[in-house]
């Protein structure tokens, strides 16, 4: 018994230690739960070690700043500032969505939003309706073109100076939520209250499809969204089936991409050959994708012509790069913008949203479209270095990025590195470089609007066709318009008002032509002068173009 006891007290030594440490531990662990709400402030060596780097840095530092800054800081803005620094550091493509925009964003590449279904302008600081969209709740309710909006709720807007993001908010809402608006309508001194139960409305990205002659057809595209294949092919049947449509015009100019299967779908009703590559994608973290037609092209279409300019950027591109490459048509315009990156987003706990660049795309024949984006500040003035480098009006001065020689299918040697470049160059007219064309332009749409409820009785007898071959903006009328745009305080510049006569007559008969009938009415009057169309006719006209379907 006696011998037990020394070997019982050298146990009791060895574990006191150990039992200390682990009290130690547990009481450091309870203090750091107990104050878990307060910022976490340490002195931190000198000499960083790898493991405080990477994960939780941005989140220490903008702690740091919370709890010691010698000024209040909004945290949100801090960390929406970090973000943005981070991805700057990247391609001009990546990039943080704030919660607040991404709605607005999704809208556009969803094709729909929820409201009263309403276009409008706001004119003397009232909301005028310029056309209740087809099919809406405005229309249900019998808003009209013309139509005053004086009240939301009751709230009087006329008068307020809203801009136009304010008149969203006041008219969009949840899908089946209801909104009382109250309205003036032409001379009534009345107002008239209509109670509006907003919906989803569309928005379409075609923005026309129509007969530019018996034998070809013409679809404009303003931006791929998630209806625009099913758009695209709703304007293709009309046209080849009721219409009797063999050759199309696709206009892609000013489009700045979305999502790129919906350009490749349209692509695979372009070629009749089955698993024909139309594009493929590539990353560090991605592997190459195949994009291939499918065999089974609804339409039998012949000939096809692309226009595009330096706005039509990404999905635009793999559609022209696609077109060019196979050698299924004409690329007729000036060279397009240079985006060869694939994006994909991503949701943030806080609704918000990162768009990360994850791959390149390229053309069927092995062509990146991607513009150099080294030196970023080049890079985002890059359309205005065009305009003055002259390749806006010179073929001759259209740069090659990329001297490596691709070729079609048909053997012609094409580039990359900067955007696809056009088999048949349009050159800019000088008048849309001139300042004062460009800010006359903008009171076109007021005094339009005026124009057409003064002589509504006159100009609603003439159909579309009457209206493009009669119609004529007289002397009087460009005096008349001149003499509004200087009353609403435009300086008058008489030595330009003769060079900018003939582009504003146009412009003036094809904006009266939309408030008659639609976007189909501008398009039809615009495009009857427009030198990329008819230099798309003359080509289907004089020659049959380049085939390989």
């Amino acid at each position: 018994m006696h011998q037990d006891q020394p070997q019982s007290g050298k146990k009791v030594t060895v574990w006191l230690p150990l039992l200390l440490a682990v009290v130690l531990v547990a009481g450091m662990f309870i203090g750091m739960r107990v104050q878990n709400s307060a910022p976490t402030v340490v002195v931190e060596p000198r000499e960083q070690t790898e493991s405080t780097l990477g994960q939780g840095k941005i989140e220490e530092l903008i702690r740091y700043v919370e709890a010691k800054y010698v000024d209040e800081v909004d945290r949100e803005q801090l960390v929406d500032e970090a973000i943005t620094s981070i991805l700057e550091q990247l391609d001009p493509h990546s990039n943080y969505i704030p919660a607040e925009q991404l709605r607005q964003i999704n809208e556009q590449l969803e094709g729909n939003f929820e409201g009263i279904g309403v276009e409008f302008m706001i004119l003397d600081d009232t909301i005028v309706v310029v056309s209740a969209l087809s099919g809406g709740p405005s229309e249900a309710a019998g808003i009209r073109a013309g139509d005053k909006i004086i009240e939301v709720e009751d709230s009087v807007i006329a008068g307020k100076d809203l801009e136009s993001r304010d008149v969203m908010k006041l008219l969009r809402g949840e899908k089946g939520s209801k909104v009382e608006v109250g309205i003036l309508r032409g001379n009534e001194q009345k107002i008239r209250h209509f109670t509006i139960t907003r919906d989803k409305i569309p928005m379409h990205s075609v923005d026309v499809s129509y007969m530019l002659n018996e034998e070809t057809g013409y679809i404009k595209i303003n931006r791929f969204s998630a209806t625009t294949f099913e758009e695209f092919m709703k304007a293709l049947e009309e046209m080849v089936e009721q219409q009797g449509m063999e050759d199309l015009v696709i206009d892609l100019r000013h489009n700045p991409g979305g999502y790129l299967q919906q350009a490749t779908n349209i692509l695979s009703q372009l070629f009749e050959r089955k698993d024909q590559l139309l594009v493929y994608t590539e990353g560090r973290s991605v592997h190459r994708s195949n994009y291939e037609s499918t065999g089974r092209a609804f339409f039998d279409i012949e000939d096809i012509v692309v226009l595009i300019d330096e706005g039509s950027a990404s999905a635009s591109e793999i559609l022209a790069g696609a077109i060019q490459d196979h050698d299924r048509g004409y690329i007729i315009g000036r060279r397009s913008f240079g985006k060869g990156l694939v994006q994909e987003q991503y949701r943030l706990r806080d609704g918000s949203a990162l768009r990360l660049t994850v791959a390149r795309y390229y053309t069927p024949s092995g062509r990146s479209i991607q513009k150099n984006y080294d030196d970023r500040r080049s890079y985002q003035h890059d359309l205005a270095q065009r305009y003055e480098s002259g390749e806006m009006t010179s073929e001759e001065q259209m740069t090659v990025a990329d001297s490596t020689e691709y070729y079609t299918d048909k053997g012609r040697v094409v580039y990359g590195g900067g955007g696809i470049l056009p088999d048949i160059f349009i050159p800019m007219d000088s008048v849309f470089r001139n300042e004062y064309y460009q800010t006359l332009r903008q009171y076109v749409p007021g005094f339009v609007f005026r124009y057409v409820e003064d002589h509504k009785e006159k100009l609603e007898a003439y159909s579309l066709e009457q209206y493009r071959n009669r119609f004529q903006v007289t002397d009087a009328l460009y005096q008349e318009f001149l003499a509004f745009a200087a009353k609403e305080g435009l300086e008058r510049k008489r030595s330009q008002e003769d060079f900018v006569r003939s582009e504003m007559n146009h412009l003036l008969k094809a904006r009266i032509a939309k408030h008659l009938f639609d976007d189909k009415g501008f398009y039809v009057v615009w495009n009857s002068k427009d030198p990329f169309v008819q230099e798309a006719l003359e080509t289907l006209r004089a020659s049959k173009p380049i085939t390989s379907n």
